[in-house]
C-alpha cells in the first residue's frame, strides 16, 4: 500500500525542517520525502493549506484496563486518542488490578496490538498494587515491553523503597515516572491553595507539598544516577527545583500537562467537578513559570494526563469529585488555540514537546518523519474553528472544562503504521 502526501507544510523538529514537501508512505514506513514525489501510489493525499507532522505521542494517560472498562478501554482510548491526532499514548497502572507484573503488560500489548487504533505503551507501577511498600516485578515487566515504572495517583512516600526502585530499575535502562506530591501535606485540601480557595471557601492544597517531594525525587536521581522523570509538574517552586538538578548532571526530565499550561484556579470558582485534579489547577504565577520552563527546555514533554470518569463519578459536588477529566480530543485544539494563535509558543516548540522529545525521553518508534521511519504522521489545520462537543468525543469519559469553548486549530488525519486511523474528524474502521 502507497499513500503519497502532496504540498503539506512539514514541520518536523527532529530535522529541523519546515517546508512545503510531499510524503511517499509504502508498507508502514516513510519511504521517501521531498520537495516533489512523483511516484505512482494508491491514494494521493492533498495536503494543501495544512500542517504535516511526526505522530504526536502522549506518555502519560489513563485507559483503565484492565478492570474500570466502565471509564474507558483500550478500543474507545486508542480511537480517542487518534481521534485528536495522537498516534502513541502510554498508559499508567493504576487499575484493577494493578499493572504489576510482566502477564498483565503481555496482555495489555497484545490486546491494543489486534484491537487498538493507536500504538499502546504500558507503564508497570513501581511498587506491587501501588501500596508503597514492596517493589514489583520491574525487571520481568521490562522484558516483556514495559516502557517505564510509576505509582502514578499515589507518590512512593518511603525513601528506602525509592531508592531500592531508582538502582534497580538502572539495570535495564528505564524510567522511574514520579507522582510527586507529599500527601502529608494539605491531605485535607482539594485545590491549589490560594487567593481563589480562600474566596470559595475551598480548603487548599500548598504548592510545597510538590515541590518537597519532586526536591526528594531528584536527590535520589542524582544519588543512584537513575533516570526520574516528575509527572505533571505543576508549581514554580518544583520546576525551578528541577531546573537546577539538571543543571547539575541529574538524569531527571519533566513534563506538563495540556490544562496547567492554559487553566488557572479562577477555572474552580464555578466549583465545576471538571476542573478538580492532581495536582491541582495553580495561580497564574505557576502557569506562567510552566510556560517559560517549556519555552527554556526544562520541560521535555507536554501531555494530557488523560483520566477519564464515567459520568456519574464526575457529577458530584466538586469536593467529592475524582481527579481528573478526558484530555487526548482537546489537546491539540487547546494547544494552538491558546498558546501557538496567542503567539506565546510557535509551531516547532509544540511538536517538539509533544512529539519528538517524548519519543526520545523513552526510547519510542515515532517522533521524526525521517526516511525509513514509521508512518506515524498526524495532519492539522491551524486554522480550523471549532466547538468543544463531549458528545462527539470517542473517550467514553465525556468530562472536560473545555466544554463549549471554541478552538481554533485541529488534528484532521491521522496515519499510524501508514494506515488513516482517522480522517475529517471520523475514527476509521480498523
Amino acid at each position: 500500500m502507497k499513500t503519497l502526501i502532496k504540498n503539506g507544510r512539514v514541520v518536523d523538529p527532529s530535522q529541523k525542517l519546515d517546508a512545503v514537501m510531499d510524503i511517499l508512505v509504502e508498507d508502514g514506513k516513510i519511504k521517501a520525502l521531498a520537495a516533489h514525489i512523483d511516484e505512482a501510489a494508491d491514494e494521493v493525499y492533498d495536503a494543501t493549506g495544512l500542517v504535516v507532522t511526526p505522530g504526536l505521542i502522549d506518555v502519560h494517560t489513563h485507559l483503565r484496563e484492565p478492570g474500570l472498562e466502565a471509564k474507558e478501554d483500550l478500543v474507545s482510548g486508542t480511537m480517542a486518542a487518534v481521534h485528536g491526532g495522537v498516534t502513541t499514548i502510554a498508559c499508567m497502572p493504576n487499575t484493577k488490578p494493578v499493572i504489576d507484573t510482566s502477564i498483565v503488560v503481555s496482555g495489555i500489548k497484545k490486546r491494543a496490538a489486534e484491537e487498538g487504533y493507536a500504538h499502546v505503551e504500558v507503564i508497570g507501577a513501581i511498587t506491587k498494587g501501588e501500596n508503597g511498600h514492596e517493589l514489583s516485578e520491574m525487571g520481568d515487566m521490562a522484558a516483556r515491553g514495559a516502557m517505564a515504572f510509576s505509582d502514578d495517583g499515589f507518590f512512593v512516600e518511603n525513601p528506602r523503597v525509592f531508592v531500592l526502585a531508582a538502582k534497580y530499575v538502572t539495570a535495564f535502562d528505564k524510567a522511574l515516572i514520579c507522582h510527586a506530591i507529599d500527601p502529608s501535606i494539605g491531605s485535607d485540601g482539594y485545590m491549589h491553595e490560594g487567593a481563589v480557595s480562600a474566596r470559595i471557601g475551598v480548603p487548599g492544597i500548598p504548592a510545597i507539598s510538590e515541590d518537597i517531594a519532586v526536591a526528594r525525587d531528584c536527590i535520589i536521581s542524582e544519588y543512584t544516577g537513575a533516570h526520574v522523570h516528575i509527572a505533571h509538574v505543576a508549581s514554580k517552586g518544583a520546576v525551578d527545583i528541577i531546573r537546577q538538578a539538571k543543571k547539575r548532571g541529574a538524569n531527571v526530565t519533566c513534563e506538563v500537562t495540556v490544562h496547567h499550561l492554559t487553566l488557572t484556579d479562577e477555572a474552580c470558582a464555578s466549583y465545576n467537578p471538571a476542573t478538580r485534579v492532581s495536582p491541582p489547577l495553580r495561580s497564574w504565577d505557576h502557569v506562567q513559570a510552566m510556560r517559560e520552563a517549556v519555552l527554556d527546555g526544562t520541560v521535555d514533554a507536554i501531555v494530557t494526563d488523560h483520566a477519564p470518569h464515567a459520568p456519574e463519578e464526575k457529577d458530584v459536588e466538586f469536593r467529592k469529585a475524582p481527579c481528573g477529566f478526558c484530555g487526548l480530543e482537546t489537546s491539540l485544539g487547546v494547544m494552538l488555540t491558546e498558546l501557538y494563535h496567542k503567539h506565546v509558543f510557535d509551531l516547532n516548540t509544540i511538536i517538539s514537546k509533544m512529539s519528538c522529545e517524548p519519543a526520545k525521553l523513552f526510547n519510542l518508534k515515532g517522533g521524526t518523519l525521517k526516511e525509513g521511519s514509521v508512518a506515524d504522521i498526524t495532519i492539522m489545520d491551524l486554522n480550523k474553528e471549532w466547538t468543544v462537543d463531549s458528545s462527539a468525543f470517542y473517550t467514553r469519559g465525556k468530562v472536560t472544562p473545555f466544554e463549549g469553548k471554541d478552538l481554533k486549530g485541529q488534528a484532521v488525519a491521522t496515519i499510524v503504521d501508514g494506515k488513516f486511523m482517522m480522517r475529517d474528524g471520523v475514527v476509521c474502521t480498523r
